[in-house]
């Protein structure tokens, strides 16, 4: 049975440009791993030191909160405007709506932890550091860990308009493909970038579910 001809027009032009999706693909992998590396160690900083604090949480949860209302392009362009075109205002960009779900989630599953859990730490001798560390963080790990799942997917989701101010990633394709409507490729740039930020999305969520199965405890594990 022959593919049809919009098939393979399809498959032609990924062949064709096989090493600008690889090397597009790459691009956006790495922006969304620095960012959310970067965007990991402060919301669970951010959590850390203010879950105690009702009024402290508030405040960063809402200045977090924030950064989600701004729009993607709105917010590229002061970023664009202060730095110029490249990664670094890419990765800001990132890291800022990467930040809420991280920090939510941390304050949350700290605060969650049992308090006969807490005392029974206390019991033995355990400093608040100590209690931080071998307790807490551990029992708060599997929501810590949802919201960074959460924070992922949305930036590999945003990563795609990085192309608006000259960034990595397969937003190239797709911005390519709207600047050409009627071309005869522009349908197949649109959807070689669309698919290929899906595949990324799972991938990444395919990789911290791994990582959730190899660093929860199984008396935790949902």
């Amino acid at each position: 049975m022959s593919s049809s001809p919009l098939a393979a027009g399809f498959f032609t032009y990924v062949e064709e440009n096989a090493d600008s999706i690889l090397g597009l693909a790459w691009g956006h992998v790495w922006v969304v791993a620095l960012s959310m590396g970067i965007a990991t160690v402060a919301g669970i900083l951010l959590g850390v030191l203010t879950y105690r604090s009702a009024a402290a949480s508030a405040v960063v949860l809402t200045v977090t909160g924030l950064f989600l209302t701004f729009p993607s392009f709105a917010l590229l362009g002061v970023l664009l405007a202060i730095m110029g075109l490249g990664v670094a205002p890419v990765v800001i960009a990132l890291v800022l709506y990467a930040l809420l779900p991280i920090v939510r989630n941390t304050v949350t599953g700290l605060r969650e932890v049992d308090a006969v859990v807490l005392d029974s730490a206390r019991g033995i001798g355990m400093s608040p550091l100590q209690r931080l560390v071998r307790v807490e963080l551990p029992v708060a790990w599997p929501l810590i860990l949802a919201g960074l799942r959460n924070a992922t997917q949305l930036v590999v989701g945003i990563a795609a308009i990085a192309a608006y101010v000259n960034g990595p990633g397969l937003g190239k394709f797709i911005f390519a493909g709207l600047s050409q409507l009627g071309g005869a490729n522009a349908t197949n740039s649109i959807v070689v970038g669309t698919l290929g930020v899906v595949i990324i999305a799972l991938a990444f969520d395919a990789l911290l579910a791994l990582l959730g199965r190899a660093t929860v405890s199984k008396g935790i594990r949902a």
